[in-house]
């Protein structure tokens, strides 16, 4: 009788000369030290790295990469100082060629599926400053006494440091302009940056809204509570509004808090495939307008749409989706559980003078029954669920819909994989599925997949 000997994990903090073989989805590399699988953030494949043990587990362990001793054949210099775009080290087009064969053995692999066509992955039409939205952390260089306050984004790894940045290369440069002078006041005022570890100081973060096409900047400031001059901000920066939001909790997050207006308007205007939607300073909008347009064409060329049919969109948000849809449409549905982006979605329907979409709040896991019951069978359902994909549940409620066709947009090939296989296995068919490159210089990877019935 045979026995296999399990590898030994390393030490925690150990210091190892490791080889990366292959990229994971997320964007590690993978290395074997005596066996065991280590996921390596910050290397490449064919780099020899020497990287710190972060975490161990069981069966594979991280490791942060502290030196490149020996680079990939394919790695390039970066170019930005920037923790949010660790892909730049790579050429461009294989960034595209590893995103297309990650999409592929997801599908394969996870999913156990074959036959169907893997298209080319549409490229990105800028590979940088394409973001409409960025978020930063304040923090402080130096000491807290006389540190100097700056922005940035969390080290990797790294809940308690900041790494700044003095112009994001993934934003505008009128983005980056408002942020500079959102820091230019917080300095006047003399306002100090949280310090999560001693849970003192003021400033948390800034969100960043830009409408790419309408010229339209938001910007959301995040404090703990407190008191601020908000006659001087409103008059210190140059955007078209400004909302405040305190908040007391220990996570990096803007959904929660009190949120007021400071000034100007409340909502941002964005232009997406000739239509105008309005956009609240909590909703969700993808975050490159650019590719959205790409990835909504793709969703419309899927779904084959001859005038006539009763199209479903689950978790429309504020009907980007759905309303690029309705015109080709019979009659459109839009089914969200976020109640203030069902209220967006029937103002942009009316903006953009659409009269053959209906939106509804509600959560898909119990709601999809009672729209069946009320609107009747769909012709086909598109989905865009978050990177968590379907649940079992969802999955079958979409199977009891029956609809011809189903458009599955997905942010996470890994769980659009799973939730494939459950409907090849109920009876329908992948067809086609296509990468789109919403995020350049990030591991970052976006899909549409066509399911037909059977």
């Amino acid at each position: 009788m045979s026995t296999t000997t399990r590898p030994k994990r390393p030490e925690r903090d150990a210091e190892l000369e490791l080889t990366i073989d292959s990229l994971a989805f997320g964007g590690n590399g993978v290395a074997r030290h005596e066996g065991y699988v280590l996921f390596v953030h910050g290397a490449i494949p064919g780099d020899r790295v020497r990287a710190r043990v972060t975490k161990t587990r069981k069966f594979y362990g991280e490791a942060l990469t502290l030196d490149v001793l020996t680079p990939s054949p394919d790695r390039i210099e970066p170019i930005a100082r920037h923790p949010g775009a660790p892909w730049q080290v790579l050429p461009y087009e294989r960034q595209l060629e590893i995103k297309s064969e990650q999409v592929d053995e997801a599908l394969r692999r996870i999913g156990k599926l074959g036959g169907f066509e893997l298209e080319p992955i549409v490229p990105a039409v800028q590979t940088w400053r394409y973001r409409n939205k960025l978020e930063y952390s304040f923090g402080t260089e130096g000491t807290a006494e006389k540190g100097e306050l700056i922005f940035g984004f969390h080290a990797p790894g790294q809940w308690d440091r900041i790494d700044r940045i003095d112009d994001c290369l993934l934003a505008s440069e009128r983005g980056n302009q408002v942020r500079d002078q959102v820091l230019a006041w917080c300095k006047e005022q003399g306002l100090a940056a949280y310090d999560r570890r001693t849970r003192r100081g003021f400033l948390r973060n800034l969100v960043v809204r830009e409408g790419r096409r309408t010229g339209q900047i938001h910007i959301r400031l995040v404090t703990m509570p407190g008191e601020l001059d908000e006659e001087s901000l409103a008059n210190a920066i140059d955007c078209d509004g400004i909302t405040w939001t305190r908040y007391d909790g220990l996570g990096e997050t803007t959904a929660s808090g009190h949120t007021k207006m400071i000034s100007g308007a409340e909502q941002l205007d964005e232009e997406l495939g000739g239509m105008t939607f309005r956009i609240s300073p909590g909703a969700f909008f993808q975050t490159n307008t650019e590719m959205a347009e790409k990835l909504y064409a793709v969703a419309g060329e899927y779904a084959a749409l001859a005038g006539f049919e009763r199209v479903y969109d689950l978790y429309c948000g504020i009907g980007t989706v759905g309303l690029s849809l309705a015109p080709r449409a019979g009659e459109m549905w839009g089914l969200e559980l976020v109640e203030t982006a069902v209220a967006d979605a029937i103002v942009n329907a009316k903006l953009n003078e659409i009269d053959n979409a209906r939106f509804f709040a509600g959560d898909v896991r119990v709601a999809l029954r009672d729209l069946v019951e009320k609107a009747g069978t769909p012709d086909v359902v598109v989905v865009d669920p978050p990177r968590a994909g379907l649940s079992a549940r969802i999955v079958r409620r979409v199977i009891e819909a029956s609809p011809r066709r189903i458009v599955y947009i997905s942010c996470n090939p890994t769980t659009l994989a799973p939730n494939a296989a459950q409907l090849v296995e109920a009876g329908y068919v992948l067809r086609r599925v296509r990468p789109v490159d919403m995020f350049p210089q990030t591991p970052h990877i976006e899909c549409v997949a066509l399911l037909e019935r059977a």
